[in-house]
């Protein structure tokens, strides 16, 4: 259960807090009482979330870049956190293609960059670096990758963010070892989550953000790979985990150290052709999809995350199955489209899920 005692008045720091993942865990971080500083470039589309529900306006935000080691570790040390998320990243496997460089300085150098800053700060008590299930190296399995499994990536994405778990790894080892906690005491984790949906995506080359553009705009929409299956969970069932997991990483210290994984149950995981049907009925549209044609970056097939240990260790579980998942996502997007208060409405959502976790 998420205590909201717990979060009252904590200095929590957030880099990429502009971004769709941050700024709902800024909304949510304020409903509970933190105070927070966030540190992140521009907004990455625009529209956005950051804009539309005026996030600047509930925390201080520091418009920076995770790659200028100089200026980041000045932040963090006027900004005195106990609890740090680490989200700022260039987050798509076609941009990383494009421009890998750029890719690799952003996910692997960036989180060298947080972690030094870290090491500094001597009130940051609790670190929570997100990264991806494609983090793990893919073998294309039937059954779900679990924690210990390898690293890897066939792509400049998913090797970039194998490369962020190992460096985590090398730093919780090196300098924030769990054998020597009270001495160092900082507690380091890693966050593994599959394919986030929610109101609030703009980025392109993403399956449900370019679902919502074609199905606003009546148009037809077009899918990479109809058959690539993946572990789709709503954006609140994600950062439900992390907020669970950083609250026994700062009451408990090292024992919660290490990796996790958030993901949806098995049955939830389903194929892209799947998810674009289902979110055209629910829209209301007859729009057709189409597949791209011409030759496209490899993408794994099959992906599923092992949930267990978040499930049997922090007693976790993902509280929005697929079909409200999706339901809240189009109910979020026709709002806008309907030109409401999205602010009201992201909160109302926030509000819906935690009264789902007391009901549990």
């Amino acid at each position: 259960m998420i205590d909201k005692s717990f979060w009252q008045n904590k200095k929590v720091f957030i880099t990429g807090h502009t971004g769709f993942k941050g700024s709902w865990l800024c909304l949510w971080l304020h409903f509970l009482g933190a105070e927070i500083t966030g540190y992140a470039l521009d907004p990455p589309t625009d529209p956005s979330l950051f804009k539309l529900c005026k996030v600047d306006e509930i925390l201080r935000s520091i418009t920076a870049d995770v790659r200028d080691i100089k200026l980041l570790k000045k932040a963090m040390l006027e900004s005195k956190p106990e609890i740090v998320f680490h989200m700022a990243a260039q987050p798509l496997v076609r941009e990383s293609y494009r421009d890998p460089v750029n890719t690799y300085a952003t996910n692997v150098m960036g989180t060298i960059n947080l972690l030094e800053a870290v090491r500094e700060c001597k009130n940051v008590k609790t670190v929570v670096n997100v990264t991806t299930d494609k983090c793990y190296e893919n073998k294309e399995w039937m059954w779900g990758y679990r924690e210990n499994d390898s690293m890897g990536g066939n792509d400049p994405y998913s090797s970039s963010k194998g490369c962020a778990e190992l460096i985590t790894n090398a730093y919780s080892r090196s300098y924030f070892d769990a054998d020597n906690y009270k001495e160092n005491g900082v507690s380091l984790a890693s966050v593994r989550a599959g394919n986030v949906i929610g109101g609030g995506d703009w980025a392109t080359d993403r399956l449900v953000p370019d679902c919502m553009r074609s199905l606003a705009q009546n148009k037809p929409i077009v899918i990479r790979y109809p058959d690539a299956v993946r572990p789709w969970q709503h954006i609140v069932d994600l950062l439900y985990g992390y907020l669970l997991l950083t609250q026994r990483l700062y009451q408990d210290g090292s024992v919660f150290e290490g990796g996790w994984n958030f993901g949806p149950n098995y049955e939830e995981a389903k194929p892209v052709r799947w998810i674009v049907d289902q979110l055209t009925e629910m829209w209301g549209s007859s729009c057709s999809w189409t597949v791209e044609q011409g030759n496209k970056p490899y993408e794994a097939n099959f992906l599923k995350l092992d949930c267990s240990k978040a499930k049997s260790i922090l007693g976790w579980y993902p509280q929005w199955g697929l079909n409200i998942s999706l339901k809240k996502t189009v109910e979020w997007y026709k709002a806008l489209k309907d030109q409401q208060n999205m602010l009201n409405i992201t909160t109302t959502q926030i509000r819906d899920y935690g009264r789902c976790i007391e009901n549990r």
